[in-house]
């Protein structure tokens, strides 16, 4: 009898720790959202342009940058100094890389810009959006929770915007038109969000105004525009151009 007590409160120990453990893997894993969009190797780079990167001095950029069909030329305002198959900056906490740079660097470029076509295409052609048209895109002071939000025309911040979730939730905001911060203004992360779950799919432009600050990866097939003293949390994917003056960049 004395044994069998003995088992039983083994089991029922082992029990209690199993269960814990499998409530604490399931609070890890668990996320609210959509799946999060695939970057590829553009995930490598925390500015990636097709045509040219252009900055006003002096900016401070955490991580890589690429371009790619375009030459290392229609890189600008960083005070290049080359070495073999990339070049450095001391605006850049990172490397620059450009198409036409040696081998391996202009195949890879070549790689990580179709990736970012493809996570593009990925997050534009994402169904069933969880919400449709807020605000009819005027954000500004929303508190956005994790989803799939899409807009048919344009988006602006007049005003501080809340990104509320936790640290696996996943956001995607398509943008038919295009995307458009005030100067001033912030996005905020609460409860644990990520940047590096918060992805902006922009069919037009996309301008960040004078000192504001954003977070995510901001995907845009056109062009990516930093105002004076901006800053991001997050990366500046563009299949056209980045320009910059004196801004803050930090990969997620």
């Amino acid at each position: 009898m004395k044994l069998l007590k003995i088992f039983l409160a083994t089991f029922a120990l082992a029990a209690v720790v199993l269960m814990t453990s499998c409530s604490s893997d399931d609070d890890i894993n668990n996320n609210s959202g959509p799946a999060a969009v695939e970057l590829g190797t553009s995930g490598n780079y925390v500015i990636l342009a097709k045509t040219s990167i252009a900055n006003t001095p002096t900016s401070a950029i955490e991580g890589d940058l690429g371009i790619s069909p375009a030459a290392e030329s229609f890189i600008t305002g960083f005070g290049l100094t080359d070495a073999t198959g990339y070049a450095t900056s001391p605006q850049i906490n990172g490397r620059i890389y450009a198409a036409d740079m040696v081998s391996p660097t202009s195949s890879n470029l070549t790689v990580a810009v179709e990736n970012m076509i493809t996570a593009y295409n990925d997050a534009a052609g994402r169904p069933s959006p969880d919400i449709i048209e807020l605000g009819t895109g005027n954000i500004g002071g929303e508190t956005l929770v994790p989803g799939l939000y899409k807009w048919t025309s344009s988006v602006t911040l007049p005003a501080d915007v809340t990104i509320s979730g936790g640290p696996n939730d996943v956001w995607i905001f398509q943008i038919a038109g295009n995307l458009t911060s005030s100067a001033g203004v912030k996005i905020k992360l609460e409860g644990g969000a990520q940047a590096k779950n918060i992805f902006w799919q922009v069919a037009g432009y996309t301008i960040l105004g004078t000192t504001s600050h954003f977070e995510g990866i901001v995907m845009s097939m056109t062009g990516i525009t930093f105002q004076t003293g901006a800053s991001i949390n997050g990366r500046a994917l563009a299949q056209t151009a980045v320009i910059l003056d004196a801004n803050t960049v930090t990969q997620p």
